[in-house]
């Protein structure tokens, strides 16, 4: 008798799929145990279809997203921000005003107000795909009286103060992203990874908005971009604190903020 989880698997090996038992199983339970559900999943995960687009939702922060095409899936690596905002701003009970830009999915915005229940945010992105589905995050998790998303480009047009600003940006080499897995150059949203030349293309279009906005900055980076975003942070004036490392022990995010509040 055939085995759907075992011949599932063996065709997600044959595709190149680096964990194809566990992406099996999680496909036959998204798909209710429906075969012909099932094996649709199976056809676009062979594709190398990323696993959060065919489900429909990533967890992030112990939450979980709703994700889909041209939206950026959430990573274990930006959990970091999260971390890093906690150890800067401990007392959980602070009514702070957090701003996330290029917010995506929402995740990072919704993680945060999560764990500080008296804060508020704002969510800013370009797209509308990822405003509709983070607008969509915050209702579903409880969070849209005290977080909102709208339209923008970076920090355009933006006044007030906040404490906390955050951002995943793009931060891929132009070069390098040929070189990606086919699950996230064929699939991702190319704006949200391509950082340009150098891959710091977003880092100098935030570091002088960061200057206006206040407040303390929790930005992600690539490997190796650590001194050079550094740099371009000190050059617009801001004062960088420490940088985070991610569980890798990678230089993953740059704390920064003005010299003038911080003095």
């Amino acid at each position: 008798m055939s085995d759907p989880l075992r011949d599932a698997t063996a065709r997600l090996a044959a595709a190149g799929i680096d964990n194809p038992r566990l992406d099996a199983r999680v496909l036959w339970q998204a798909a209710g145990g429906d075969p012909a559900r099932f094996e649709t999943f199976i056809i676009r995960r062979a594709a190398r279809e990323p696993v959060a687009y065919i489900t429909g939702q990533k967890e992030f922060w112990s939450l979980s997203f709703a994700v889909s095409p041209g939206v950026l899936i959430p990573r274990p690596d930006t959990e970091t921000i999260i971390d890093a905002v906690l150890a800067d701003f401990p007392d959980r009970s602070a009514a702070l005003r957090v701003l996330d830009l290029g917010t995506g999915s929402g995740c990072i915005l919704a993680a945060l107000l999560s764990e500080y229940p008296n804060a508020s945010g704002l969510g800013i992105d370009s797209s509308q795909i990822a405003q509709n589905i983070a607008a969509g995050n915050l209702e579903r998790l409880g969070l849209a009286e005290r977080g909102s998303v709208r339209a923008g480009n970076w920090a355009e047009n933006l006044d007030g103060s906040f404490d906390i600003i955050v951002s995943n940006p793009p931060y891929i080499r132009t070069a390098d992203i040929a070189a990606l897995e086919p699950e996230v150059k064929d699939f991702e949203p190319a704006q949200a990874l391509d950082g340009g030349p150098d891959g710091l293309d977003a880092v100098r279009v935030l570091a002088p908005a960061l200057k206006k906005l206040g407040g303390t900055a929790f930005i992600e980076i690539g490997a190796g971009q650590a001194d050079s975003a550094a740099a371009v942070f000190a050059y617009a004036g801001l004062e960088v604190l420490r940088i985070a490392r991610d569980l890798a022990g990678v230089p993953r995010i740059v704390i920064a903020g003005t010299k003038k509040q911080l003095e």
